[in-house]
């Protein structure tokens, strides 16, 4: 004898409404279907050392999930050329799993010469691009690819009160075409309310005359909706933020924050840095967002370029140059990528 299934979500609808059929019901399938996946996130933390990029993700999700944090040295030395490192954790939390990976950068920025120093990243970033393609174009593919696609690149700007360095307008012009960039404005507690004001325009003014598009990308909104809601976050960027893995005790609460002699500052109040912006942007709102941006635009433009070029052959060598790219329809917009390769 069968054990009865308990009824749908939505079924009991179907003893009272006729004209009821049960769609709505996909969501609770998908949503059942995910739990059981668990997600996938992968965050390329850039900038130069000092700036405080372990803390911050450590802040972001409240354990040790940055690679000093679980394998530092005690005297870490920096790098002659770029290392890219990266390490992975399994996150729970309420039943939804997360598999996070932090892909670090030692050594860019570090040095007297700072020239072609995207280069690196540019290249390992296209690299997880061909592993992915690899596998989807693979006759006998695995049923779920693994994704090792960087998500997004949180891009790491020094305080200075000034403008952006060269090293930052040739960075982000240049990655901004194959990742989504999101730039933060390290340690802004060392600025004034009013000097963080100032930076924070000076830098949107130059990512405007530099042509460089950060995420939310304005020509990847899908409709009025999205386009009001990225217009409030494109308003705040670059994120002023302060990362702490310190509690203090304020106001009988305990919070995390930065102890100082003029009192403490508090990483999770909107009045004292945009901390809880830029999580919930990564997090709370947009991770998905970013993760289709990834798949359909960025991905999509590397990977259609790529089969034209090898006609679609398994384990086919990517050149080392690309060049003179076509343009490519993203949202109905053309748009021209440019790749390029160490």
């Amino acid at each position: 004898m069968s054990t009865p299934q308990p009824p749908a979500k939505g079924a009991s609808h179907a003893a009272g409404d006729f004209s009821y059929v049960g769609i709505d019901a996909i969501l609770e399938q998908m949503r059942r279907k995910a739990m059981k996946q668990g997600f996938e996130l992968n965050i390329m933390i850039v900038g130069q050392s000092g700036l405080g990029k372990s803390t911050l993700m450590n802040t972001l999700f409240k354990s040790k999930v940055s690679r000093k944090s679980v394998v530092s040295t005690p005297e870490e030395r920096i790098p002659k050329t770029i290392e890219i490192k990266s390490i992975s954790h399994d996150i729970e939390e309420k039943g939804v799993r997360m598999k996070l990976t932090v892909i670090d950068t030692p050594g860019f920025g570090d040095h007297i010469n700072n020239e072609n120093c995207w280069q690196p990243i540019m290249k390992f970033i296209n690299d997880q691009y061909e592993q992915y393609l690899q596998e989807e174009i693979n006759i006998n593919r695995k049923k779920r690819i693994p994704d090792s696609r960087v998500h997004c690149c949180m891009y790491f700007i020094p305080p200075t009160g000034h403008c952006l360095r060269p090293l930052d307008v040739e960075f982000m012009s240049r990655l901004s075409k194959v990742v989504n960039i999101v730039p933060v404005i390290a340690k802004a507690d060392t600025l004034t309310l009013e000097e963080r004001d100032f930076f924070k325009q000076t830098i949107r003014e130059g990512l405007r005359a530099n042509g460089i598009d950060v995420y939310p990308q304005e020509e990847f909104d899908e409709d009025s909706d999205d386009r009001m809601i990225n217009d409030k976050i494109r308003e705040m960027i670059p994120f002023a933020v302060v990362g702490s893995n310190q509690e203090y005790q304020v106001n009988g609460k305990r919070l995390l924050g930065r102890k100082t002699k003029w009192g403490t500052i508090e990483v999770e109040n909107i009045a004292h840095c945009e901390f809880a912006h830029l999580r919930d942007l990564l997090i709370r709102t947009h991770m998905q967002n970013i993760k289709d941006i990834t798949s359909s635009i960025h991905y999509e433009v590397y990977r259609v370029r790529r089969l034209n070029e090898t006609g679609a052959q398994p384990n086919a060598q990517p050149p080392n140059t690309l060049v003179n790219p076509q343009p490519q329809q993203a949202n109905g917009r053309s748009k021209y990528i440019e790749l390029i390769y160490k």
